[in-house]
């Protein structure tokens, strides 16, 4: 193996020697890509989830549909019932004495949401608008303000409005309204075409997850810690960039959760570790199975970045070639058609999941 000695680390140059008239002597520190000794990926035993969306399915996405699309509506009168938006003033007492932040005017609440101290929320319900009453209700031990923590509480409060959510019924009406489809049974024949990809999508997901798990689980390799450091450092990275997007600074965040920068590498420690070891595994069976990317493959790979991008797929290439992206682009391609060649060469077995309904659950919140 002298000549399979492959760096993964650009070289660190640390100058040994500074002294007057001397030559400088440099040492580069290379870091070796491992040797990984494959064990069997071939005919790997996976199972594979079979689901069949059914009409409850369908029916409960239309429901979710029609949730989303309903209308708010400000009742003249009637009782507050749970999930209504109601808007109410309202002052807290401890015995006898008002407290700081205690009172405050035209408050928006959904009711249920559990946004008050226990019991308050659900003291609302069969209120009229308009009218005026006292809610008792205790603090929780561990409410952040010590002063009120286990203390009870009555809170003199007063209904101003009511707005309940009205639904659409689902008809062709309906179907217009909210899709490009003119009746309820083309939406209706969309709804399961979609919520079945779905399932089948994340099926295969399942099935690449499991051949690439075990693949890399009959393997052997001495993983460089210098590998999973770094892994841990995209992660981080990925990890405050998504915090960003929301508004997060990192810092602030592990203020919040009260843990250090260290702390939070250590909690992607085992992720880290998995991913490096995949990785190198995948790597490993493309050397031995002559797996490439082909010019096809990068062209039709460009192609698809482009038009997700809604760019020239020269500007494309372009840009890709001055930021040196070009061999991460191979790099992906080889990975993925050594994942679909495990999953080909995999013994498959279809199951039918237990739990149906989280299956369906979970495709529905992916297929809208």
């Amino acid at each position: 193996g002298e000549a399979s000695i492959e760096p993964v680390d650009r070289p660190e140059e640390d100058v040994v020697q500074l002294e007057k008239g001397k030559p400088f002597i440099f040492r580069a520190q290379v870091t070796v890509m491992p040797e990984v000794t494959l064990g069997q990926y071939k005919g790997l035993e996976v199972e594979k989830p079979v689901v069949t969306v059914t009409d409850e399915d369908v029916d409960r996405y239309l429901k979710s549909l029609q949730e989303r699309h309903a209308q708010l509506k400000t009742l003249e009168e009637g009782q507050v019932q749970n999930d209504d938006l109601v808007v109410i003033d309202f002052e807290g007492f401890v015995d006898g004495e008002p407290f700081e932040g205690g009172k405050a005017e035209d408050r928006t609440l959904r009711v249920g949401s559990g946004h008050f101290i226990p019991g308050f929320e659900e003291q609302l319900v069969g209120m009229q608008v308009g009218e005026e009453k006292e809610i008792t209700v205790t603090f929780p031990e561990d409410y952040r303000e010590e002063k009120l923590a286990g203390q009870e509480a009555v809170f003199k409060v007063k209904v101003k409005s009511i707005r309940r959510k009205e639904l659409a019924p689902l008809d062709d009406e309906f179907a217009k309204d909210i899709s490009e489809f003119d009746t309820l049974e083309e939406l209706k024949a969309d709804a399961r075409r979609r919520l079945q990809e779905e399932a089948d999508r994340r099926a295969e997901a399942v099935v690449r997850e499991q051949v690439i798990q075990k693949a890399a689980a009959n393997a052997q390799v001495d993983i460089p810690p210098v590998l999973i450091e770094r892994q841990i450092d995209y992660m981080m990275s990925d990890f405050s960039f998504q915090l960003q997007m929301q508004g997060l600074q990192l810092e602030h965040y592990l203020q919040f959760i009260g843990k250090t920068e260290q702390e939070l590498r250590e909690e992607f420690r085992e992720r880290a570790r998995e991913i490096v070891l995949a990785q190198l595994t995948l790597d490993a069976i493309a050397k031995q199975e002559n797996i490439q990317a082909t010019e096809e493959d990068v062209e039709k790979e460009l192609q698809k970045v482009a038009e997700g991008m809604k760019q020239d797929i020269e500007e494309v290439r372009k840009n890709m070639m001055l930021h040196n992206r070009l061999e991460d682009l191979k790099q992906n391609i080889v990975t993925e058609k050594t994942v679909q060649f495990l999953v080909q060469e995999a013994s498959i077995q279809e199951v039918v999941p237990e739990n149906k309904e989280a299956e369906s659950e979970e495709a529905m919140a992916a297929a809208e």
